[in-house]
């Protein structure tokens, strides 16, 4: 929501010295989340005046059409004669009043003006147009053209309100009184506490059997309707200045008189209405749910197919309109522009179920500003109001007569009464309030309090979020300053703390981000789109997913059962904004059904469930395990004056793994594998021992260049996922400190030439089991292929050392460790010594 200053004082009495800024704060502390306050005109200069065109020369010989004007601006430029112009628009003439910026003025965006010569012309300032003055968009794009009424040389800075400041609110979904400057000026006056002017308070006559005639099949869904009818109004009537910018500081685009009007009411009490062409309505106006099917041209030239569960407005002909959304195209006021005449209008000012209100736009994916406010609550009691409200703008503005009849359909309703103590808010904050505190509050807000000990407190009808004592006490809270709560850290029992499983997971987040990696944080959702582009078979399990009855988005209806599309998408988007050497990761949950899942049942909400109640909900649940993932891309190492640098690689991300592993004490196990979406040559498996088996814990290296595509990521990018339940599970006890012996280490390095296809792994797990406990590091630091070892075959050097934790070894007992170690070798992966 969009507050002007200027706007919002004709409301409350504010200090004349009170800024936006000052406004804000005082907003912010009453719990409204006041993002921005835009300074309108900030910078701009004058002269800036009314002008009269009194001559216009066409400038012939140029690519685009120019015109050479003379300008009456009285003595705005000192000497009282005509000002001349250049301008290329072509939407004025001869006699029009425009507005003229003059040499020595200064434009937002800090453009000055100065004479200046141009198509063989000198132009002494410029002709305005909205663009140039940063009105906003009037849809004319083009000169601005005065009313006829306007002094030549009046201040146009004035006339247009180009300086003011704009409040943008953020309003919540419980706060929907404040999509209106009624209730951005109530918050204002409490904060204040300052007086307020209700633009809802007016004479309103009683309804009477004279009205348009409208017929309410449905009471559920439309509990108020309110009809009032306007004739004799002046098609070529324009809407005024002051109503046009305050539409435009709001972020609306002035149409026309009739619509403007609208608009402008919304926008000054919160209450959506709708203007229809009297002669464009064919018999009574109804309301009712659509039939399966129907269709609806509405206002923005969309035919939409209707469901049975959208409310619709209707005439003899069918549906007119979309009820809270949009209306239909059919009974649309004319635009007098086109040579069209609106001179009868029907206003109408209803208020509809919030819910279905919410379900249609979202069918629909319609959101307009009348669904938005009715989806977060409309006060039924402005129908009225804001319907003379407008009848009298139209009146007024537009010359137009009120009939005498008045329509108003109602549905029985009585008004919410909530049951209170008085010290309620006290207990929920910790402070005492007090009664007499407490009761100022609740009135302020709008509700009538009655009783002493036990208040009885009826909400007023704007505000629909107050329906329990706690949504009460809320409202005392945050007038009284959530900044004056006492800040109370809890004391712990002695004895608790972390579990071993959160500890486990800190020392993953912490090793990986000392590892190089940043931590993203993704959304636990996907689609069937993601899961293709990255090439999972049909029958893969990760295709199993748990879909949402009410998904955030169509494209994303399924909670994810792998980490890495998110995680994939933020390193895409982070390449796209020029970060391209990329190392990130994340550890949550993903969500693997079993097919084994039962039916929920509802719990109930007047008594605690019970332990079977709580162990069915739980059975209803899919499996929850927690993964690890890292994605790379880019440089792992940065090249610069200590070397060249290198890539990231498929390594890397099975060194991930690893990092991960040591933090539980585990060793993990290498063997190549093809597993989507990993490029098949370049993958890897990864293994943890869980009760003397071997387990999968899961997969890391390259992805395959046609997913890479499919999802436009960087070339080679590198990824790696793991399952954490695994890895707690491959855990043997507690976590041993590594040991440091006073004794010196023996180094004995050996070259085994084996078969191309033996992996490198196996040969390391034979020499770590051949070598026996005297080993205390085993590292590969060499692989090398060629003819002086034969086709088919390899050499793998390795170093190992040799360390005895109470003697130093001699290097008979190395020498014996290592043919130990070779020995088993040989044994198992036909390994032999290189050169034997």
């Amino acid at each position: 929501m969009r507050v002007p200053l200027s706007w919002l004082r004709e409301y409350v009495d504010l200090p004349p010295t009170e800024t936006g800024r000052d406004v804000q704060a005082k907003l912010v502390a009453v719990g409204l989340e006041v993002e921005t306050v835009e300074q309108i005109g900030a910078g701009l200069k004058g002269p800036l005046v009314v002008g009269q065109v009194l001559t216009i020369e066409e400038l012939e010989g140029f690519k685009k059409p120019i015109r050479f004007c003379t300008v009456d601006v009285g003595m705005a430029n000192g000497t009282g004669e005509p000002q001349e112009i250049v301008c290329g628009a072509r939407n004025f003439a001869v006699g029009d009043k425009v507005v003229v910026v003059l040499p020595g003025a200064v434009l937002p965006g800090d453009f000055a003006i100065a004479a200046r010569k141009t198509y063989g012309k000198t132009s002494h300032g410029m002709i305005c147009s909205t663009d140039e003055l940063g009105m906003g968009d009037d849809g004319t794009h083009g000169i601005i053209v005065l009313p006829p009424e306007h002094e030549v040389a009046t201040d146009a800075i004035e006339l247009l309100q180009l300086v003011d400041e704009v409040l943008d609110i953020a309003v919540t979904p419980d706060r929907g009184y404040c999509l209106s400057m009624r209730g951005v000026a109530r918050e204002t006056a409490i904060a204040y506490g300052l007086p307020l002017r209700d633009p809802a308070l007016l004479d309103v006559p009683a309804p009477n059997a004279y009205g348009y005639p409208v017929q309410v099949a449905d009471p559920i869904g439309c509990s108020r309707f309110t009809a009032r009818t306007v004739v004799g109004l002046q098609p070529e009537a324009r809407s005024p200045i002051w109503m046009q910018r305050r539409l435009q500081k709001a972020g609306m685009r002035p149409i026309s008189l009739a619509v403007d009007v609208t608009n402008y009411v919304m926008l000054e009490l919160g209450q959506p209405l709708h203007a229809y062409d009297r002669t464009r309505i064919d018999g009574p106006i109804g309301v009712r749910r659509a039939e399966q099917g129907e269709k609806l041209t509405t206002l923005d030239g969309t035919v939409r197919v209707l469901d049975a569960a959208d409310l619709v407005i209707t005439d003899n002909r069918g549906p007119i309109g979309l009820a809270g959304v949009m209306g239909g195209a059919n009974t649309e006021i004319a635009d007098a522009a086109e040579g069209a005449r609106t001179t009868e209008v029907v206003i109408e000012a209803a208020h509809f179920d919030a819910i279905s209100i919410a379900r249609t736009a979202r069918r629909h994916k319609l959101s307009s500003e009348a669904s938005k406010r009715f989806e977060r609550g409309v006060d039924p009691q402005a129908a009225a109001a804001a319907a003379q409200r407008t009848v009298d703008l139209l009146v007024l503005l537009a010359g137009g007569t009120a009939e005498a009849g008045v329509t108003e359909v109602t549905a029985p309703s009585g008004p919410r009464t909530i049951s209170m103590p008085a010290d309620h808010p006290d207990k929920v904050a910790g402070v005492g309030y007090g009664r007499e505190t407490v009761v100022r509050r609740l009135q302020e807000v709008g509700c009538d309090v009655y009783g002493q000990d036990e208040l009885l407190v009826t909400a007023p009808s704007w505000r629909p979020d107050l329906n329990e004592p706690n949504d009460l006490a809320e409202e005392v809270i945050r007038l009284e300053g959530y900044e004056n709560l006492p800040s109370t850290l809890p004391t712990p029992p002695s004895g608790r703390g972390l579990t071993d499983r959160q500890r486990l997971h800190r020392r993953i987040g912490r090793a990986l981000a000392g590892a190089g990696y940043v931590e993203a944080l993704s959304y636990p959702f996907t689609g069937e789109a993601v899961l293709d582009q990255l090439g999972l078979d049909a029958d893969d399990d990760r295709r199993r997913t748990v879909r949402l009855v009410n998904p955030l988005s169509d494209e994303e209806p399924s909670l994810r059962t792998t980490l890495l599309p998110g995680l994939l998408g933020a390193l895409r988007r982070n390449d796209g904004r020029g970060s391209h050497d990329l190392a990130l990761f994340e550890t949550g949950l993903v969500f693997r059904p079993t097919g084994q899942e039962t039916k929920p049942v509802r719990l109930p909400v007047d008594r605690r469930p019970s332990d079977e109640e709580i162990a069915s909900l739980d059975a209803a649940l899919p499996r929850q395990p927690r993964r690890a993932a890292v994605v790379l891309a880019g440089a792992r190492e940065q090249a610069g004056w200590w070397g060249g640098g290198r890539p990231a690689d498929w390594a890397d991300s099975v060194e991930a793994a690893r990092t991960i592993a040591r933090e539980a004490g585990v060793a993990v196990t290498v063997r190549a594998d093809q597993h989507a979406p990993w490029h098949p040559g370049r993958c890897a498996a990864l293994y943890v021992r869980v009760d003397g088996e071997e387990t999968l814990l899961g997969h890391a290296g390259e992805l395959h260049p046609r997913v890479i595509k499919e999802l436009h990521l960087p070339e080679r990018t590198c990824a790696m996922e793991v399952e954490l339940d695994v890895l707690e599970q491959a855990v043997d006890g507690a976590l041993q400190a590594p040991r440091i012996s006073t004794f010196p280490v023996a180094t004995q390095d050996v070259a085994l030439v084996v078969a191309e296809d033996v992996p490198a792994a196996e040969v390391e797990q034979a020499l770590r089991e051949g070598a026996g406990e005297l080993l205390e590091s085993l590292r590969l630091f060499d692989v090398f292929t060629g003819e002086q070892i034969g086709g088919g075959r390899k050499s793998l050097a390795y170093a190992l050392r040799f360390r005895a934790a109470d003697r130093t070894l001699t290097v008979d007992e190395a020498t014996a460790a290592r043919d130990a170690a070779v020995a088993l070798a040989n044994e198992r992966t036909g390994a032999v010594l290189r050169g034997a």
